[in-house]
């Protein structure tokens, strides 16, 4: 039983059950939500949220039953007529149909057609001649898919990456709508009629004229110069010589993107379903490729649609316009006996290569940066999850070497040779402070800075050995730390900020990361800054889940995992803001949690009146009991009727929602005033109940049933106290970036089989996914 401190605020009772322990007690979940005055027979049967419960499982075991239907064999359309390509389309009879069938076949490092890869494109020609030949039964499919246990092969080091590709492309943003007539610029007070191609850029910024993007000078800037230049090229402005950013009024444009966004929030959740619906459908054939002959997801098959560069932190180019991507831009890449996916009507491919040493299915090169934009294999796809293994187990070779890497970087130190010095010193940093290598960048580019690329002003020195960094790392996020550093290390940076070295000025004047990444291969072969970053980040995670007791409940399990993982986030530097939702939620949760003390102490009161002499026995578990003023007890009551009114009302709507997605009868509003009724009945007997000070017992309660009700609140308190301090101590820190990029995946499984947690504690479905070859192959006693 929980013993409570001598106390009378709610905020001192939250705090109280951050340390209180409580005993294990197996009980139903579906009381949550219960109002104690709602109890009758079990104390699993008191919530009303239970229908939840029930709605849920006949939600779950119809979607068990329906299964969806059954993935048909993809089906790749041809055009009329041929599309035009900067090479040669090789003429093929291959159907797509033939393809799923293919055993997969393993890679090798031929760069010609391997006697493997002869005998699949073999059988594809021969099958695609078999017009009689039955479907392959999909629970067979199944099967041979959930068989590729590629993590289990030997040799993953091959150059080639597929033997055959087959897909469909990509997906085009939809063309651009053109705004009502009576929606308009307006340009020194009077309104004026655009080009539809200068148009649809203003209307980029008019929908988001009330941003904090849209009030940057520098994102006005560069918006005005590109609109001005689409202006010219789609022949100018009719009704005014357009020239001054300042007399362009673009708030019509916005109250009417402003109501298009209204209007979208107002739909009701049964049409967005079907509009899901016919989305998935329309996107459904572009979201697997075969690899292989093996069906494969595919990454992001969508190409980004037209619109204004946002850019992270101070990006010089935030605002210019990020053009539309055209077909003539796209070049994909497949089997060379593959149907070529048929680019849009009157529209041709920019070139189709057939090039198996990549595992990228298309490329284009965006404007912004022009950088090559690519579309790749899905997060849980066989090749990523080889490139994501390969890059964990390149991270454990360093474990071999590490040591003699450290020796050798502080003898270098000291080294004659300033340009030795300086990789000596970057090593260290890289080594001990996770900092990435960094690159020059243009003018162009957000000041964002690495290892290497630390300028004078970036280190201020703080004898006799404390360096403080201050500088904006990737992403503009600022990395800020006052840290002691080795004193030869403090002794070269003091020479490296000597005179005539001044702001401004690189502190690592005689080193680039291409110098130091081949400094990096003398060490071990393959060896890089972001391996040194990915090796800490492991060895970190590896190190303080060592510290963690095989002890405690799931929940507790799992706080302790994640505050192990916020020392990883904190040593990579990886931050978020804090969500300006937190405060709420953070409020959400105590009153929640005040709620909860406010029923246990209600059903301990009930207790008193089925057994006065239950007191004088434990004193200490009843001493909460006087803790409440009539004013806070007023409170809760209201709140948790307000709750449950608002959890009735939302509860009939979904109902609604889904008799009209099945076609049926809607439920009459005299059914939602029934439920109500129940809020109703409550509230006159929390009334009673707030001036006679004692709660009503109904006839069929029991003390064990009461008991064990208790038992359960306190879990729940418990529970929901450690959710509070996990969410507040990760309020500005990421915890997915390094759980997803940097930390070896078998490391939170290692966690998950020894520590007894579910894998779905730890992971998201998405990481589930990704990491299906961690969860397999790894064993409660698995090593960094």
């Amino acid at each position: 039983m929980s013993n409570l401190d001598d106390s009378k605020s709610l905020a001192d009772l939250v705090s109280q059950n951050k340390k209180s322990k409580v005993r294990k007690v197996i009980l139903s979940d579906s009381d949550d939500d219960l109002p104690l005055a709602m109890i009758n027979t079990q104390a699993s049967e008191t919530s009303l949220s239970s229908e939840d419960e029930k709605a849920k499982q006949v939600k779950k075991r119809t979607k068990k039953e329906s299964g969806g239907l059954p993935n048909k064999k993809a089906k790749t359309a041809v055009s009329k007529t041929e599309p035009k390509t900067k090479v040669k389309k090789e003429t093929t009879k291959t159907a797509v149909k033939a393809v799923k069938a293919i055993k997969a076949t393993k890679a090798t490092k031929a760069t010609k057609p391997t006697v493997k890869a002869a005998k699949h494109i073999q059988k594809i020609k021969d099958e695609s001649k078999e017009q009689t030949a039955e479907p392959k039964d999909t629970s067979e499919e199944k099967e041979e898919e959930e068989e590729n246990r590629w993590w289990e092969d030997e040799d993953m080091n091959g150059e080639i990456k597929w033997d055959s590709l087959v897909h469909n492309g990509v997906i085009f943003p939809p063309p651009y709508e053109p705004l009502p007539s009576n929606v308009k610029l307006i340009y020194d007070g009077k309104p004026v009629t655009l080009p539809i191609e200068a148009e649809e850029v203003a209307g980029f910024f008019g929908a988001m004229l009330e941003t904090d993007h849209a009030k940057n000078p520098v994102f006005q800037k560069n918006f005005f110069h590109d609109f001005l230049k689409v202006l010219e090229e789609a022949g100018g402005c009719k009704d005014a010589d357009i020239k001054d950013f300042d007399l362009c009024d673009f708030s019509d444009m916005y109250a009417y993107f402003e109501k298009k966004r209204e209007e979208k929030k107002s739909i009701s959740p049964a049409e967005k379903k079907l509009i899901k619906k016919e989305k998935d459908e329309a996107e459904e054939k572009f979201k697997t490729c075969y690899l292989n002959g093996r069906k494969e997801p595919v990454g992001n098959f969508r190409i980004e649609p037209p619109g204004l560069f946002r850019g992270r932190g101070a990006h010089p180019k935030t605002g210019k316009l990020k053009k539309r991507v055209m077909p003539e831009e796209i070049v994909l890449n497949l089997s060379a006996d593959a149907p070529v996916p048929p680019p849009p009507e009157g529209r041709n491919w920019a070139e189709v290569r057939h090039d198996n040493k990549v595992a990228w299915l298309a490329m284009w090169r965006e404007n912004i940066s022009n950088s090559v934009k690519y579309v790749r294999f899905g997060n849980s796809s066989s090749l990523k999850g080889i490139s994501d293994f390969k890059k964990f187990e390149k991270a454990r070779e360093l474990k071999n070497h590490v040591a003699a890497i450290r020796a050798d970087y502080n003898k270098k130190l000291k080294s004659e040779l300033m340009l030795e010095r300086q990789m000596a010193v970057a090593t260290y940093l890289i080594d001990v402070f996770a900092l990435r290598a960094g690159g020059e960048k243009s003018d162009e580019e957000a000041d964002t800075v690495g290892c290497c690329s630390l300028r004078f002003e970036h280190v201020f020195l703080k004898p006799p050995n404390v360096v403080v960094f201050d500088f904006l790392g990737k992403d503009s996020i600022r990395f800020y730390q006052e840290v002691e550093v080795d004193k030869q290390v403090f002794k070269n940076l003091k020479i490296f900020k000597k005179p005539p070295k001044q702001p401004g000025h690189d502190l690592f004047d005689r080193l680039d990361p291409s110098i130091l990444n081949k400094h990096f291969q003398n060490y071990m072969p393959g060896l890089t800054a972001k391996v040194f970053r990915t090796y800490n980040a492991s060895k970190t995670m590896q190190d303080q889940l060592d510290l963690i007791p095989n002890e405690g409940t799931v929940n507790e399990k799992v706080v302790r995992f994640n505050a192990a993982n916020r020392e990883v986030a904190i040593l990579c530097n990886h931050q978020r803001t804090v969500s300006k939702n937190h405060e709420t939620g953070v409020a959400k949760m105590n009153d929640k949690i005040k709620e909860m003390i406010w029923q246990r102490i209600r059903a301990k009161k009930m207790l008193l009146k089925l057994d006065a002499k239950l007191k004088k026995k434990d004193p200490a578990y009843f001493q909460e009991i006087d803790d409440l003023s009539k004013e806070d007890e007023g409170a809760l009551q209201k709140q948790f009727l307000e709750r449950e009114t608002e959890r009735i009302t939302k509860k009939f709507a979904k109902d609604n929602e889904k008799l009209k997605l099945e076609n049926e009868a809607v439920l009459p509003e005299s059914e939602l005033k029934e439920r109500l009724e129940k809020v109703k009945e409550l509230q006159k007997e929390f009334s009673k109940e707030l001036s006679s000070g004692k709660p009503e017992v109904k006839a069929n309660m029991t003390v064990e049933k009461l008991q064990a009700l208790i038992e359960k609140l306190n879990v729940r308190i418990t529970n929901a106290t450690l959710q509070l301090k996990d969410k507040e101590d990760n309020s500005s820190v990421a915890l997915g970036t390094s759980k997803m990029n940097y930390i070896d995946p078998r490391l939170t499984v290692m966690f998950s089989k020894k520590y007894d947690v579910p894998i779905e504690k730890l992971f998201t479905k998405t990481l589930r996914e990704k990491f299906k070859w961690a969860i397999e192959s790894a064993d409660a006693n698995w090593r960094f």
